[in-house]
């Protein structure tokens, strides 16, 4: 990925975002274009949500994909998590229904490209969100979750699920999901064939 080598107020990156073809995160002031998403990509973030959508139809909880934007003032950063789950109503950043500021559950698909940052330094940045409480981290090259649920000031707890268990259960709201389903129609061997021809 390329970063911008100017700097940019949070109004000229807003403006370039409304008119852009492609997503870009906004750093502290540098504008960074999004990798674009692979077909498995898609379909386990799809397949999170439609799961997430199903079982909240009577639970006040919301569940948003990539298009939704997420401020996180403490780090000056506009991003687009895969998946948030938001309790209640979204809180809106300066009234923009595009921008929300409040999430309780974040899932990330992990990408060649982005799964160092995804594992640490953007977990570091969600970390100071007052209302974050679990982050999950899918693999889209096989079947492997981690799941980070906070357990008090600065305590974290990990879970990793593999092929040899069963279902995910979330902890910040009532909710479960089996590996089957999570990575219904998943093509690991696209994803082999990609790695092994990254210029085709």
């Amino acid at each position: 990925m390329q970063i911008t080598e100017r700097y940019y107020t949070q109004d000229e990156y807003l403006a370039l975002e409304e008119m852009a073809k492609f997503k870009s995160e906004y750093i502290n002031g540098e504008i960074i274009p999004m990798a674009g998403g692979t077909t498995n990509h898609n379909r386990l973030a799809l397949n999170l949500s439609t799961g997430l959508n199903f079982a909240f139809r009577q639970q006040d909880y919301e569940v948003f994909m990539g298009d939704v934007r997420l401020w996180i003032p403490d780090k000056n950063i506009y991003t687009y998590p895969d998946v948030m789950i938001i309790a209640g109503k979204p809180e809106y950043y300066n009234n923009r229904n595009d921008t929300v500021t409040n999430p309780i559950v974040i899932a990330e698909i992990l990408s060649k490209s982005t799964q160092s940052r995804d594992r640490q330094a953007k977990f570091e940045d969600y970390k100071t969100i007052a209302s974050f409480q679990e982050y999950i981290l899918i693999d889209q090259t096989k079947i492997n979750v981690m799941q980070y649920v906070k357990t008090g000031r600065k305590r974290w707890e990990i879970r990793e699920y593999d092929i040899e268990d069963e279902m995910i259960a979330l902890h910040s709201v009532l909710f479960q999901i089996s590996l089957e389903d999570l990575y219904n129609k998943v093509d690991f061997e696209a994803e082999q064939l990609e790695e092994a021809n990254p210029d085709s």
